[in-house]
C-alpha cells in the first residue's frame, strides 16, 4: 500500500515538474541559502515548537535535497531506492499511528524552510494535512524601504500578540487594523482566543474559497479585514459556513472594492427634464431620513445639515418628506438606521464618515434603498459618498487675508488631518502669496491642542489675521470664529468660508426624483462615487463683510467667478511644497491628487501632525478617513 502511495506522490510530482516546466518557472523547491546570497541579516531567535501552515512552507534550507522534489514537495526520484524506501516507511507510520517527530526548519519573511524533515513534509502533503510541527529559527532581515519589509514588521509585532502565522497581508497598516477590529490590540492574546479566531479563520476560508468571486484581486486575508468591518468580530466568531457565505455572496462588491480609486463627480449631473405626465402624477412623497452623531443644539455641524434639511422641505414640498435621528453612535447606529429602514424611508443620509460602516451593512443588507455618507475618498461601492470642495472658499479666504496682513503672519487653524484638509490649508496659503508674497501661514491643529492655547501662541508670536473655525450655530454665539483681524484689542470678522448643505441635499434629491441617480453612462457602476461639489453646485460658499475693502472685494469677487467658471485652477501651474517642487510650470493637479494632498506649501509654517500625537477622538477619524503616509507613524 505505501509504495502505491510513493508512486502517486511521484506522479503528482512529475506533473508539478512538468507543469512548471512549460510556464518557464523554476520545477524544483526553493533554496533559502541561496536566497540569502543576497540578503542581509540583522540577527535570528528561536520559535520553539511551532505549528507550521503546511501553504508558508515554501522550500528546503539547504541545495542537497532540492532536485529530489518538484516544487508542490511531491517526490521526482524514480525506481526502488534508498529514498522511496524511507518516504514509504514513513506514509505507513503516518497512516498507524501518525508522525509526531517535529521538523526543523527555518522561517523567513513568514515562508519556512525546512532543514530536518523534507520527507516528512512530502508524506503530510500528500495525504493532506494542514499543518507540521517544528522546531522553527526566525531569520531577520536588514531594515529596508519597501512594502515586503514594513509588512512583515508588522507582522512580527501581530505574531507577538497572537503566535498565529497562518494570515498575512499584501499591504502594510492591515495587521494593526485587524486587531483593532478583533478588540485585542494591548495585550497577549491567550490560547482560548487563539483557538477561537483559527477555528472561525478556518471557516472562514472555506466559505470564501466557495463564493464566485470573479476576477477579482482579493486574498482571503483581505476578504476578512473586510468582513469584519461590515459585521464585527462577534458576528466572525459565531457564524457558521452557510452564514457566512451568504454574508460574503451579499457584500462582495464591496469587499472586491478594497482600495480601489473613488469615482470623484465635481459637479451635479444634469438629470432629464421632467415631462408633463411626470407633472400631473402625484407619487406618494419620497420618505427621506438624516442621521446625525450629534444634535443641532450642540454641534455646528449636525446643524448645518439640518438647516439643509428644512431647506429641502422647503423646495421639495410634496415630493419629499423627511424625518431626522439624532445621538447615533457607533454603538447604536445599526438599530438606528434600522429603525429608519422600517419606517419606510427609501434615502438615508448619514451625516458623519464615523456612521460609514454601520451605513455599508444596511446598504448591503438593504440594496434597495439609496445610502449616502457625508465623507470623502472613500472607496465602497454599495453606498455613495459627498462632500464640498471648501478648498476653493479657503483660496479666496486666503486672498483676503494675505491682504490685510501687515505683518504678514497668519494663522490657520485646521481639526483634523483627513483628507481634504490638506488642500484647504495650501489653498489657503497659496491666496494669501498671490497678493502677499512675504505671507507666512502659522498653522496649528485643534487635534493636538486646545484652541485658546493656539490663540495666545498666534499673539505671541505676533499675528494680525487669523483663520479659526467656520461653523457657527446660530444657537451660539462667538467673536472669534472665520477669518478675522486683530488689531490691539480689536477684532474684527471679515470672512466666512461656509457650507450650504441645502443646495447638495436639494440638487441630489432632485436628481433621483427625476430619474438621474444612475451612473452616467461610459463610467464604471461598480466603483464608488463621491460627489465633490464646490462653488459652481452652491455647496460651499464664502460670506464677506461689507468692512472689507473695496479693492480687495473685487479681486475676491473675480476669482470667485473664476473658479465657478473654471477658468482659474488654485492647484495649476509651478507649485512648490517645503522643499520640493510639486507641480511643473504647464502642470496641474488632478482632483484625487488635491483629496490626498500629504504636502504642505512652502509658505505653511507647521506639519501634519502624526497619528500618535492626535486626541483618542482624532485619531478614530484619522482611522476612517486620514492622509496615509508611509513614512507617518502608526500611519498605513
Amino acid at each position: 500500500m505505501s509504495y502505491n502511495d510513493y508512486r502517486n506522490a511521484l506522479r503528482q510530482g512529475q506533473r508539478e515538474y512538468r507543469a512548471c516546466m512549460s510556464r518557464g518557472e523554476y520545477p524544483y523547491l526553493q533554496t533559502l541559502d541561496e536566497l540569502l546570497e543576497h540578503e542581509k541579516l540583522r540577527g535570528e531567535s528561536s520559535l520553539g515548537l511551532v505549528e507550521i501552515p503546511m501553504e508558508l512552507i515554501a522550500g528546503t534550507k539547504t541545495v542537497g535535497r532540492r532536485s529530489a522534489f518538484a516544487r508542490n514537495f511531491m517526490p521526482l526520484i524514480e525506481g526502488e531506492s534508498e529514498f522511496s524506501a524511507k518516504w514509504s516507511a514513513l506514509s505507513d507510520a503516518h497512516l498507524e499511528e501518525g508522525i509526531r517527530d517535529p521538523i526543523v526548519a527555518y522561517e523567513f519573511l513568514n515562508r519556512f524552510y525546512v532543514l530536518e524533515g523534507n520527507k516528512r513534509v512530502s508524506v503530510l502533503k500528500y495525504f493532506g494535512a494542514a499543518t507540521v510541527t517544528g522546531a522553527v529559527t526566525r531569520l531577520l532581515p536588514e531594515p529596508r524601504d519597501t512594502m515586503e519589509y514594513r509588512v512583515y514588521n508588522e507582522f512580527l509585532d501581530f505574531y507577538r500578540l497572537t503566535r498565529l502565522n497562518d494570515i498575512y497581508f499584501r499591504r502594510s497598516g492591515c495587521f494593526r487594523t485587524l486587531l483593532a477590529e478583533m478588540g485585542r490590540e494591548k495585550e497577549p492574546w491567550t490560547a482560548q482566543e487563539r483557538k477561537e479566531f483559527s477555528a472561525a479563520w478556518t471557516i472562514f476560508r472555506r466559505a470564501f474559497a466557495s463564493v464566485d468571486r470573479g476576477r477579482a484581486d482579493v486574498t482571503e486575508a483581505e476578504g476578512l479585514l473586510a468582513y469584519l468591518k461590515l459585521y464585527g468580530a462577534e458576528t466572525f466568531l459565531n457564524q457558521g459556513e452557510a452564514e457566512i457565505r451568504e454574508g460574503l455572496t451579499k457584500s462582495w462588491r464591496e469587499i472586491a472594492a478594497g482600495n480601489a480609486q473613488v469615482e470623484l463627480f465635481l459637479t451635479p449631473e444634469p438629470t432629464p427634464p421632467r415631462t408633463i405626465l411626470d407633472r400631473l402624477r402625484k407619487p406618494a412623497p419620497v420618505k427621506v431620513a438624516f442621521l446625525h452623531a450629534r444634535n443641532a443644539e450642540v454641534s455646528r455641524w449636525t446643524d448645518s445639515h439640518e438647516l439643509g434639511r428644512a431647506r429641502v422641505e422647503e423646495a421639495l414640498e410634496g415630493r419629499v418628506s423627511t424625518c431626522c435621528f439624532d445621538g447615533v453612535t457607533s454603538e447604536n447606529a445599526a438599530e438606528k438606521i434600522e429603525q429608519a429602514v422600517e419606517d419606510g424611508n427609501q434615502v438615508i443620509f448619514t451625516t458623519t464618515p464615523r456612521l460609514m460602516q454601520a451605513t455599508i451593512r444596511a446598504a448591503v443588507e438593504h440594496p434597495d434603498l439609496k445610502f449616502l455618507n457625508c465623507s470623502l475618498n472613500m472607496p465602497h461601492p454599495a453606498i455613495r459618498t459627498y462632500y464640498g470642495r471648501m478648498y476653493e472658499a479657503k483660496f479666496l479666504s486666503g486672498v483676503i487675508a494675505g491682504a490685510l496682513s501687515h505683518s504678514g503672519k497668519i494663522g490657520y487653524i485646521a481639526d483634523y488631518p483627513i483628507c481634504g484638509m490638506t488642500a484647504n490649508i495650501n489653498a489657503f496659503a497659496l491666496g494669501a502669496r498671490m497678493v502677499n508674497p512675504r505671507s507666512e501661514i502659522h498653522l496649528e491643529w485643534t487635534s493636538q491642542r486646545d484652541v485658546d492655547g493656539i490663540l495666545a501662541r498666534f499673539h505671541e508670536l505676533g499675528a494680525d489675521v487669523i483663520s479659526n473655525q467656520d461653523l457657527l450655530s446660530p444657537r451660539l454665539s462667538k467673536r472669534d470664529f472665520g477669518l478675522y483681524y486683530m488689531h490691539g484689542g480689536t477684532v474684527g470678522l471679515m470672512a466666512v468660508a461656509s457650507w450650504n448643505w441645502g443646495s447638495f441635499y436639494e440638487l441630489i434629491l432632485r436628481s433621483i426624483l427625476d430619474g438621474g441617480w444612475r451612473v452616467p453612462a461610459g463610467r464604471e457602476p461598480a466603483r464608488a462615487v463621491n460627489y465633490w461639489w464646490g462653488l459652481s453646485a452652491g455647496v460651499v460658499e464664502l460670506r464677506y463683510t461689507e468692512n472689507l475693502p473695496i479693492g480687495t472685494r473685487r479681486l475676491v469677487e473675480f476669482l470667485r467667478q473664476s473658479l465657478i467658471a473654471g477658468t482659474f485652477r488654485p492647484f495649476a501651474g509651478k507649485l512648490y511644497a517645503t522643499g520640493r517642487q510639486v507641480v511643473q510650470e504647464d502642470g496641474e493637479l488632478t482632483a484625487a491628487e488635491i483629496v490626498q494632498m500629504d504636502w504642505l506649501a512652502e509658505n505653511v509654517v507647521g506639519e501634519i501632525p502624526p497619528v500618535c500625537q492626535l486626541t483618542g477622538e482624532a485619531q478614530a477619524l484619522v482611522a476612517l478617513q486620514g492622509i496615509h503616509r508611509a513614512d507617518e507613524e502608526g500611519g498605513e
